[in-house]
């Protein structure tokens, strides 16, 4: 269980690094970068091509694929919002102003 907890807040860490670039090319002036980290909404828009309210294995990458046993905790195949918004929230980083 544990285990688990570990590997689910590495990948929601992961994911909010992946998004980061996106909220970093399109918000900010004089080097500012998104504060926030992507809605699960917003995950949602970019990675769910088929639009069927649900992610398959195919249309996610990078960490997200890599760590997709994890988060499917029904294990059906797909990762639901539900599932999602389950995850961990990432810890605020040190040193940020």
């Amino acid at each position: 269980m544990k285990t688990r907890t570990i590997k689910s807040s590495i990948t929601t860490a992961f994911l909010a690094l992946l998004f980061a670039g996106v909220s970093y090319g399109q918000g900010g002036q004089n080097g500012q970068r998104g504060q926030e980290p992507p809605t699960v909404d917003e995950i949602f828009a970019q990675l769910d091509k088929d639009e069927d309210g649900k992610l398959a294995e195919k249309e996610v990458k990078g960490p997200l694929k890599d760590m997709f046993a994890e988060i499917d905790t029904n294990e059906d195949g797909f990762l639901s919002k539900e599932e999602i918004e389950k995850a961990p929230k990432p810890k605020g980083r040190k040193g940020k102003q």
